[in-house]
């Protein structure tokens, strides 16, 4: 059975500050630039799920999309859309909530829950039109 890649788009809109509290401002300033700015600032995020898997014979599917959809929404977009990611999000406590360590943060969310045989494969989070983060595991 060959193995396909499916890939679901998902947006949600997200304000951060990139800081270590333990810094100065102006050290803070200095790594993290105006990301670090002390009244937040905000993205609206791209993120790209793919999995992969043998395609079902009886559906024709590696695994529904709008079923992946649901998945990711209920454990990751609706915990980030229009959110703090500093502030409002408890499985980020204690995270610099940066795009690298977001989408590793997701991946944990997401991979546990792909019903066999599929699998996650690779998540891509843009943050803007010209930076994103791909990540597939360790």
């Amino acid at each position: 059975m060959p193995r396909v890649r499916i890939t679901r788009r998902l947006h949600f809109s997200a304000a951060h500050r990139l800081a270590r509290p333990e810094w100065s401002d102006a050290r803070n300033s200095r790594v993290f630039g105006d990301c670090a700015n002390a009244n937040w600032h905000g993205h609206n995020y791209d993120l790209e799920v793919t999995v992969s898997g043998p395609v079902n014979a009886e559906t024709g599917y590696v695994m529904d999309l709008k079923d992946l959809k649901n998945l990711v929404n209920r454990r990751v977009v609706d915990d980030l859309d229009h959110r703090n990611l500093n502030l409002d999000v408890s499985w980020l406590e204690g995270v610099i909530p940066s795009t690298e360590n977001l989408v590793v943060r997701m991946w944990e969310r997401i991979a546990p829950l792909i019903p066999p045989p599929a699998k996650l494969d690779r998540l891509v989070l843009w943050e803007t039109p010209r930076h994103f983060v791909e990540y597939s595991g360790e």
